[in-house]
């Protein structure tokens, strides 16, 4: 599994006009999950991401009462290495992933149902809009523990 956090003073999603999420000061995250992935690496990122000491005074997101966007993103695993076109295959396909998505949105809120949780749409074209705070961006992969 692998995750882009973004430290963000706001992020946003809008799909078609029809659905529309923002969130203010927090994470906006891409997630992505290779084939083999287990629910030991969702827990893991989810542990990881609302733990990380990124906020002033080295708070958390729960510290500081910030809110998270997460969204799927399957080109995180694209490799690029040979040649011009991007190959995918390391990534989960749509049967795998969205079940391993739909888990880690709902360990989330299993495990911090307090925090403010928002996600983009699965397999959807979306456009986000946001603005790092810092810049402050990491990569979390779970492959490399």
């Amino acid at each position: 599994m692998r995750t882009i956090i973004q430290k963000v003073t706001r992020a946003s999603i809008c799909v078609e006009k029809k659905y529309f999420v923002k969130i203010n000061k927090g994470l906006l995250c891409y997630v992505a999950f290779k084939k083999d992935d287990k629910i030991v690496d969702i827990l893991r990122t989810v542990n990881k991401i609302s733990k990380l000491k990124i906020f002033d005074s080295q708070k958390s997101v729960n510290d500081i009462n910030g809110e998270i966007l997460v969204v799927s993103q399957f080109t995180l695993y694209a490799e690029i290495k040979k040649g011009c076109k991007p190959s995918f295959s390391k990534a989960a396909n749509r049967q795998t992933a969205k079940p391993l998505y739909e888990r880690f949105l709902s360990e989330f809120n299993r495990i911090y149902p307090g925090l403010k949780l928002k996600s983009g749409l699965f397999g959807e074209d979306m456009k986000i809009e946001s603005v790092n705070d810092g810049p402050f961006t990491l990569c979390y992969d779970t492959d490399i523990l």
